[in-house]
């Protein structure tokens, strides 16, 4: 089992969206829980999204968020990306991709505090 607190949906869709993964998740038998957090990231190229935390498989988590993407025709962030290098930071780090209709339209680049209750910031963000 996983979690991740850096997967988003398009403004305005979260409680609709997390409602509708969590019924798509009891209805197929998968384990996947989704929340949303009250947390807003605003991006320059992509708009703003409500951030939702998971817990279960991540396959699942990335298979089911790029179906939400489809079904409500908006841009959805697609996090859980690790860096590779195992370097000890005073902040961690994270990876997403920013889908729409399963196509990638972009990555972001998250950063955090790795101490105290620290929200996820956007470091960087690039076009595709």
């Amino acid at each position: 089992m996983g979690d991740s607190e850096t997967f988003g949906i398009e403004k305005g869709y979260g409680e609709e969206v997390v409602k509708w993964l969590n019924e798509q998740a009891k209805a197929n038998g998968s384990k996947l829980e989704a929340r949303l957090y009250g947390y807003i990231v605003s991006t320059k190229n992509f708009g703003d999204f409500e951030m939702f935390s998971w817990i279960g498989d991540v396959q699942i988590a990335r298979k089911m968020i790029n179906k939400a993407s489809k079904r409500f025709k908006i841009k959805v962030i697609e996090g859980g990306y690790k860096p590779k290098e195992r370097i000890f930071r005073m902040k961690k780090f994270d990876y997403a991709k920013i889908r729409k209709d399963e196509k990638t339209i972009g990555q972001i680049e998250f950063e955090a505090s790795r101490f105290g209750k620290g929200e996820w910031e956007i470091k960087n963000e690039e076009r595709h």
